[in-house]
């Protein structure tokens, strides 16, 4: 495969001994598939990849598997609403089972593939009907019976992308489609509230003024899109089936993660002590400490690329809406003031319905480090194993910035799918 390197170039990215090939599923469906030349006794064992909202056919954590022997299918995402997405996944099911010699099938999700994974699994655990219920902003359309996974690893997961959607709102918008006119008061960037482009320290007053601004923007956008819904469904709406929603200042990536990627003091601990692996092989057990730096300095708001979450109605209310109360705060070691129940874009929540096989670990370089105890913490099946990686950045390599303060790292991909190997043997 090509992949485009920092510099602008392209070049032949090989893995020995790994064949890659392309997968068409149906109306648009595309995966690539990885295996390895020579199987093994880990050919048996199939992963499935796919992320909420990006495409991850070329990332390496196919071809990385697949060089242990793992047969893996890494899937472009869907776009709209997480239904359609639960239906490229019963597909990708539907092709790995049918592979010769495979009799276990593990899901795969990480960041906000989380979201993706937990609610496919809980759905084909349990039926579409658990989140139906009252609790729910928006009912599951899904009508198909789903084919479960005989495991789950998440890997570096978010906090759902119901969460990281609330996260990544600027309260600042004065006015709904109007990138342009912000509130200068609720300015991350401003000294005056407490920023440091060496590392921010908000003042208590305004860090609850930002996230009570945050949790109304976000119950504004849940009503404004919940009417757009009664309208769609009453033939009234701008198409017979969803429509456009483009929320100003809200979309998901680093960048706009608000506060959090400013001051280091937000999700920098863990609650309990948890196993930690280090690049020289060695495992501590500590109270896990987040290792990232101060990164961003820049404001996207008023941009329509980048700065702008454009979805559709259905895409929102059912992968990116939860509710939030007046208490919604982000803490050092937790994130309350969250109805966590309250949608199926929450692995914190969809865990409890799951019963097959967890991994969850945390990469000490990111703040979503975090999410991996907080879903440890939820999970209610009898097997399950949680490990966090000293220093690994979210896409698994080391936290370059982080390195420069704390030193060399090691070779944290290296130790991330070395563990994830080992754990997956239980499957063989």
């Amino acid at each position: 495969m090509y992949r485009l390197n920092s510099k602008g170039i392209y070049y032949r990215d090989i893995v020995e001994d790994v064949e890659e090939q392309l997968v068409e599923m149906g109306f648009g469906a595309l995966g690539m598939y990885y295996s390895a030349k020579k199987k093994n006794e880990l050919s048996n064992i199939a992963v499935l990849l796919m992320h909420c909202d990006q495409n991850y056919m070329s990332q390496n954590m196919g071809p990385q598997l697949a060089s242990q022997g793992f047969q893996v299918l890494a899937c472009d995402s869907e776009f709209g609403e997480i239904e359609n997405k639960f239906r490229t996944l019963n597909k990708a099911m539907n092709f790995l089972k049918s592979l010769p010699g495979v009799k276990k099938v593990i899901l795969m999700g990480h960041s906000g593939g989380a979201t993706l994974m937990t609610a496919y699994q809980s759905i084909a655990e349990n039926g579409a009907q658990i989140y139906r219920g009252n609790e729910k902003i928006y009912a599951t359309t899904i009508q198909e019976e789903l084919i479960p996974a005989d495991g789950i690893m998440l890997i570096d997961a978010n906090y759902g992308n119901g969460v990281m959607t609330l996260l990544s709102l600027d309260p600042a918008v004065i006015e709904e489609g109007n990138g342009m006119r912000l509130d200068p008061e609720l300015d991350i960037f401003n000294p005056a509230n407490g920023y440091d482009p060496e590392g921010a320290h908000y003042t208590e007053a305004f860090i609850k003024k930002y996230f009570k601004a945050q949790a109304d923007r976000n119950r504004r956008l849940i009503k404004l899109a919940l009417n757009r819904l009664e309208l769609i469904n009453a033939g009234k709406g701008n198409y017979a089936d969803d429509e456009p929603f483009i929320i100003t200042a809200g979309n998901q990536p680093k960048p706009n993660n608000r506060l959090i990627p400013e001051d280091l003091h937000f999700l920098s601990h863990t609650k309990k002590p948890y196993d930690l692996l280090h690049g020289d092989g060695t495992v501590t057990n500590e109270i896990i400490h987040c290792v990232r730096t101060p990164e961003i300095d820049f404001c996207f708001s008023k941009f329509y690329n980048m700065g702008a979450n454009a979805t559709t109605v259905k895409g929102f209310l059912s992968s990116q809406a939860i509710d939030a109360t007046d208490e919604f705060l982000v803490k050092e070691d937790d994130i309350v003031g969250i109805d966590w129940n309250s949608c199926y874009a929450s692995p914190i929540s969809n865990i409890k319905h799951i019963n097959v096989p967890l991994l969850t670990i945390g990469l000490t370089g990111s703040y979503e480090y975090l999410a991996a105890e907080m879903i440890f913490e939820n999970a209610q099946m009898r097997d399950k194993t949680i490990a966090f990686i000293h220093g690994a950045g979210h896409t698994f390599t080391p936290n370059y910035l982080a390195q420069k303060k704390h030193g060399s790292f090691g070779d944290t991909e290296k130790v991330l799918y070395d563990y994830m190997g080992t754990w997956m043997r239980r499957f063989m």
